[in-house]
């Protein structure tokens, strides 16, 4: 029977983020940072026959939570709504709070809860070394993972250092 040989050694290393992030506008300007200014040095590189961005958003979620809160200021029901982009969850969000046939069904009036929020990011990085590693930012975390080169880590660590949301 024929054994596993390890081919490579991939590491994954996460930041908590003492504070969650403010609000869903600071973390998709650091999001947007990220891929305009390219602070990891990232490289474009072709894949099946497609040129890709040094860096480029692989995968994201947001979830918007809104209460429905009673005349004392009860909360008589919630509604989470789960979007895949920024421009989806601000068009569910004024929706949602905009949506009197859900407020008077639920007993209650419509109001954001933007604490509950969550949102992530995971942004698909191809490094000069010719490596491909994930840099996920969620509103609590920063995780690294898929990565060899600990120069990687190095460089997306000292970015983070320069982030004051992510301190």
């Amino acid at each position: 029977m024929a054994d596993f040989v390890e081919t490579s050694n991939t590491k994954t290393a996460v930041r908590q983020i003492p504070a969650p992030i403010a609000d869903i506008a600071t973390f998709e300007a650091i999001v947007a940072g990220v891929i305009a200014d390219n602070p990891f040095g990232c490289v474009e590189y072709v894949q099946s026959g497609s040129t890709h961005p040094g860096v480029e958003r692989n995968r994201e979620s947001y979830t918007l939570r809104v209460n429905y809160e009673d005349v004392e200021g009860n909360v008589v029901g919630t509604v989470t709504v789960r979007a895949p982009d920024m421009a989806a969850f601000n068009a569910a969000a004024t929706a949602v709070l905009n949506d009197a046939a859900l407020e008077t069904a639920l007993g209650g009036d419509a109001v954001r809860n933007p604490d509950a929020d969550a949102f992530s990011c995971q942004l698909k990085c191809h490094d000069a070394n010719g490596e491909t590693y994930y840099v996920a930012l969620a509103r609590e975390s920063v995780r690294i993972t898929s990565y060899e080169d600990d120069a990687v880590l190095a460089t997306v660590e000292t970015w983070a250092d320069g982030v004051a949301a992510l301190n």
